[in-house]
């Protein structure tokens, strides 16, 4: 992700320059990766960002196809609670599929306070 992507016409570029994004020092490769550690760190890295609501609310304006956007995971332009892994689901994915969703629920409500005290 470059800054130019996280610009919008109603922001001030000058805020936005000058913020650190891991994105931007991490491996592009990281954002996309599909083994579960991978997606792990990229979310880990991605929320520490103090860009991190912007990017996601871009990444959702922009129905993003795939990646690690403002921490989330992103497939076919929504936010998905966790990547499947290839190859036939395990007896117990709908527990972890259960608690997964929970999860989300739970970052989506952090997001709209968030999003909320940031306008």
């Amino acid at each position: 992700m470059t800054v130019e992507t996280l610009i919008r016409p109603d922001s001030t570029a000058n805020l936005i320059a000058d913020v650190e994004m891991p994105c931007a020092t991490h491996d592009p490769e990281l954002w996309f990766a599909d083994h579960p550690a991978a997606v792990a760190q990229a979310q880990s890295v991605c929320r520490a960002c103090p860009l991190r609501v912007e990017c996601l609310q871009g990444a959702l304006e922009r129905a993003e196809p795939w990646g690690i956007w403002g921490g989330e995971v992103f497939e076919g332009g929504r936010i998905v609670a966790r990547r499947r892994r290839p190859g036939r689901p395990r007896k117990d994915d709908a527990v972890l599929a259960r608690a997964a969703s929970t999860a989300l629920a739970q970052r989506l409500a952090d997001y709209d306070e968030s999003s909320e005290t940031a306008a």
